[in-house]
């Protein structure tokens, strides 16, 4: 882990941490970062996907012991008593909880299993966090998807009506409610309620960056298809998405864990994390920007009958901004740009962890430039 310099490494260095869902894309980004930082790190997630998955090409390199700082629970949140019993031994000072249920294809296929998972998961945790007797900063990501989509060709705002066409998106906004209720009816000085619990919301979505394996998402269908030399079968190449690389957001629920720990009124609540505006492209410019970087070709496979996916889609970040000092740092053809470098090195040989730690220095010297802070 040694080359990348850590600017305020004394606030994360031996802090108790909590992650649900390390096994996942952003979650093996995390553990990455938070084991960078010198933190104690306590993942609870399901096994992880089937090869290839970046959480098992990372973990060779990262055991999982308590001299190496971190621990690995296989669990669902949907248990309460797991979640209880890995609560109670990690005794944790920040939870980043991404445990999810995260494709919105596979919850027409399972929406009992999306709901179980994002609603109820969600609410497990915080109840097993409710006997902490010392402060907590709780950070529950949510999705960009939790708002009443209406094809606004401006961003949604914090405010804004929650809703969702399909399962995953009704679920994720189920959640904002759910977790904002818990907050209010749970949080604070009455005898029903605890005092040491600061909760907040993050929402993000259409994360790329290296080691995304996921089916029925376009940037890991298109590497798969490059590195096998096929065409890359696109559904809905009209759809327009806001794309940023994965660490951004994760630099924001960072700086938002941060708040929740030192302010005096920690922001306990919703908080977009999204890319500039000139990153809300088209899946069909994204294609040409990912075949510049890697030649292969593109092929449209748009089905008119298949389940309903948002058109238009993307987010007002200026809360973030100004609320917490965060902003996105690298721009839409620089993602791209570090996303494909990242698979086609792996492809050819190259080390999992050294090109997560490539993208984790130069992103954090980015940030370097323009921002005295760790974090973005």
């Amino acid at each position: 882990m040694e080359g990348v310099v850590m600017q305020d490494a004394h606030l994360w260095r031996g802090r108790r941490v909590l992650l649900t869902g390390h096994t996942g894309f952003k979650g093996a980004w995390l553990l990455v970062w938070l084991k960078q930082a010198g933190a104690d790190v306590w993942g609870l997630a399901l096994p992880p996907e089937p090869e290839p998955n970046l959480f098992r090409q990372l973990a060779k390199a990262l055991p999982p012991d308590d001299q190496h700082g971190w621990h690995h629970h296989k669990g669902d949140i949907t248990d309460p008593a797991e979640l209880k019993a890995v609560v109670q031994c990690c005794q944790p000072e920040v939870v980043l909880h991404l445990a999810a249920q995260p494709l919105v294809r596979r919850s027409y296929s399972d929406p009992l299993g999306t709901w179980a998972t994002n609603v109820q998961g969600s609410l497990n945790l915080l109840e097993a966090l409710k006997p902490l007797q010392h402060p907590c900063a709780v950070v529950m990501v949510t999705t960009d998807k939790v708002y009443e989509n209406q094809e606004w060709p401006y961003g949604y705002r914090e405010p804004d009506r929650l809703g969702g066409h399909d399962p995953y998106s009704a679920s994720k906004a189920a959640a904002e409610i759910a977790i904002s209720s818990w907050r209010a009816s749970f949080c604070g000085t009455a005898p029903h309620q605890t005092p040491h619990l600061r909760i907040a919301t993050a929402r993000a979505g259409n994360v790329i960056g290296g080691g995304d394996w996921a089916v029925d998402r376009i940037l890991p269908d298109a590497m798969r298809a490059l590195a096998q030399g096929e065409p890359i079968a696109v559904r809905n190449p009209a759809a327009t998405r806001p794309w940023q690389h994965v660490l951004e957001p994760l630099g924001g629920y960072l700086r938002l864990a941060e708040a929740l720990l030192t302010d005096p009124a920690p922001p306990c609540e919703a908080f977009n994390f999204g890319p500039q505006l000139e990153s809300n492209q088209p899946v069909r410019e994204l294609l040409d920007t990912i075949l510049s970087h890697w030649p292969g070709q593109w092929i449209d496979q748009s089905d008119p009958s298949a389940p309903h996916e948002a058109g238009l889609l993307h987010l007002q970040i200026d809360k973030a901004h100004h609320r917490l000092g965060w902003q996105p740092r690298w721009d839409y053809a620089t993602t791209v740009e570090r996303t494909v470098s990242w698979y086609r090195a792996v492809h050819e040989g190259a080390s999992a962890l050294d090109c997560c730690l490539a993208d984790l220095e130069a992103y954090q010297a980015a940030s370097a430039t323009s921002s005295p802070s760790f974090l973005p």
